[in-house]
């Protein structure tokens, strides 16, 4: 029979027997009361876990029980177990993440109060009605449109790989009216096609057609003289303003090559002669002047120059004297546009502006775009304060739809294509609603009434 001391604190035990010293494994007892009898057994408390909730095992005493074998020594009185009168609780380890519950404020990013029509939760998720929206857009969404209908409108045509897709703007209003996506590059009788679908949905509705703007595209000026005669035909003044920049930025480009090649060629070494010191000054200088034409190259094309970009222009073009009159020309192209003048004296301005540059031989040719016939036709609107002067209204929607395009990959075909541009259509639609709707939960969040 083993004598055993087990200790509260200690995990293991030492016994004693005839053979030797063996290791025996301790218990842990609740309590002890003494008892006569030189037999006993214990109850093993269980490891000590943490939890909301604890439990006790009660321990057992056999009384007058007769040991079988023989005894070696007097067995000490052992305190019998006794059981715990309440529970003992122990906090959980995640339990400080409750201890102190927040809750989201109310407001535009807040939580969820209800659903008006509370229903299964999609197991896919929420698709793009693509085939519903097109199938709107030609229904009740024309007729939303063209109820405040300003007439005038913009149009223009976008090129997204080998499609390409027409549109027809209302230039006052800003929403899309009609949209078609073709498969191919359109042609006039695409054209013609795609304009007279239009005047048959605004003779349907009594609605006439006061002035349309284009860009400088050979496309629009055939069908919409067929279709529309008489109507108000603008070229786009950003586009055509737009392709004189370029003309102007190239012949600057032209000079800076000039200068380059005229750099003189020194040797190897630091320059020891007269003559190599004066061409290792005409190279720094000639170095800085094409440097400087090319950090200040925007000041030929910036609409108005004041104090000190004058100064600065004044120096750069230093010994080029036909760079200057380059820059008095397009000063005089800005006040083409001007609308305190008439187009005919806009047209009186131009002819004047023609003359003169003839007369240069190197700016006749940079600035041939000054000679086509979109410049008259840019200068439409200067008898009609209501016609506007650019078709932003339409290039608007295409950088949404370029922008659309890059940010979602898919397999472009001309069906997916015009349900994107009706989806888009109407959003554009919702966006009243939604911001009357953002507004008031915001002012909700902060007290506003």
């Amino acid at each position: 029979m083993l004598k055993s001391c087990p200790k509260q604190e200690s995990s293991v035990g030492h016994g004693a027997t005839k053979t030797g010293r063996v290791l025996v494994a301790a218990t842990r007892p609740i309590g002890t009361r003494s008892l006569s009898e030189n037999s006993m057994t214990s109850a093993i408390w269980p490891p000590i876990v943490p939890s909301t909730f604890g439990f006790a095992i009660r321990s057992t005493a056999a009384q007058n029980v007769k040991s079988t074998s023989t005894p070696i020594s007097a067995t000490l009185p052992i305190p019998a177990a006794t059981t715990p009168a309440e529970l003992s609780t122990w906090p959980c380890g995640w339990s400080w993440r409750t201890a102190c519950p927040i809750a989201r404020r109310p407001g535009t990013y807040g939580e969820t109060i209800g659903f008006s029509s509370p229903g299964p939760q999609f197991r896919i998720g929420l698709r793009q009605r693509g085939k519903k929206a097109e199938q709107r857009i030609t229904t009740e969404y024309l007729e939303g449109v063209l109820t405040d209908f300003s007439g005038y409108i913009a149009a223009d045509e976008l090129y997204d790989g080998p499609f390409c897709v027409l549109s027809i703007v209302d230039n006052h209003r800003f929403r899309r009216i009609f949209y078609e996506v073709l498969d191919h590059n359109p042609t006039h009788n695409d054209m013609t096609a795609f304009f007279h679908r239009f005047r048959s949905a605004l003779a349907q509705r009594g609605l006439t057609l006061s002035g349309v703007t284009t860009d400088g595209s050979p496309l629009y000026p055939e069908p919409l003289a067929q279709i529309f005669p008489g109507v108000a035909h603008q070229v786009c003044e950003f586009h055509v303003v737009m392709e004189l920049n370029k003309e102007t930025l190239k012949a600057v480009t032209q000079v800076r090559r000039e200068l380059k090649r005229e750099l003189p060629t020194l040797k190897r070494g630091r320059p020891s002669s007269l003559m190599a010191k004066k061409a290792a000054r005409q190279k720094k200088k000639l170095e800085a002047k094409i440097a400087d034409l090319f950090e200040h190259r925007y000041l030929f094309v910036q609409h108005s120059l004041k104090g000190k970009d004058k100064r600065v222009f004044l120096r750069i073009t230093r010994g080029l004297p036909h760079l200057r009159h380059l820059r008095k020309i397009m000063d005089q192209v800005y006040q083409l546009f001007d609308r305190r003048c008439r187009t005919e004296t806009a047209l009186e301005k131009l002819a004047i502006l023609r003359r003169r540059v003839r007369r240069f031989k190197t700016l006749g040719k940079t600035l041939k775009k000054l000679f086509t016939p979109n410049i008259e036709k840019a200068l439409t609107f200067l008898d009609d304060s209501q016609l506007p002067s650019t078709s932003n209204a339409v290039e608007r929607g295409y950088r949404r739809h370029r922008k659309m395009q890059k940010s979602v990959y898919r397999v472009r075909t001309q069906g997916h294509i015009s349900q994107r541009v009706a989806i888009d259509m109407q959003r554009e639609e919702q966006a009243q609603g939604r911001l009357q709707t953002i507004t008031s939960l915001h002012n909700e969040r902060s007290g506003i009434i």
